[in-house]
């Protein structure tokens, strides 16, 4: 395991513990783990987390890709005759991919 995995991985442990993010801390997870990790990556990592809510950020993160999936199952749920329709309408040629007279390298 890399040094920068396991300290982003001891990150979430302080985070979901509800911990300070600091260096002693970060190289206490890591050490209890037996990973050795150089004292300027928990630095590093404490200094980018200081002011970060890992938590809310996980939670955000989280509930971005849920809504796409939520609206797409609500759809057929709302009937069979739109989709038949949307079926229905061919879509139209797309006028880009066609050849122009000339090439890039002509």
């Amino acid at each position: 395991m890399s040094s920068e995995l396991a300290i982003v991985y001891a990150s979430l442990i302080l985070a979901d513990a509800e911990v300070a993010i600091t260096p002693e801390n970060l190289s206490a997870v890591t050490k209890a783990a037996g990973i050795e990790v150089e004292a300027i990556w928990t630095k590093v990592f404490a200094q980018a987390l200081a002011n970060t809510d890992v938590n809310g950020l996980l939670s955000k993160i989280g509930a971005g890709s849920a809504a796409p999936a939520g609206a797409a199952a609500a759809a057929p749920a709302a009937g069979s005759a739109a989709p038949a329709a949307a079926e229905a309408e061919p879509e139209p040629e797309s006028e880009e991919d066609d050849d122009m007279g000339f090439g890039l390298f002509d």
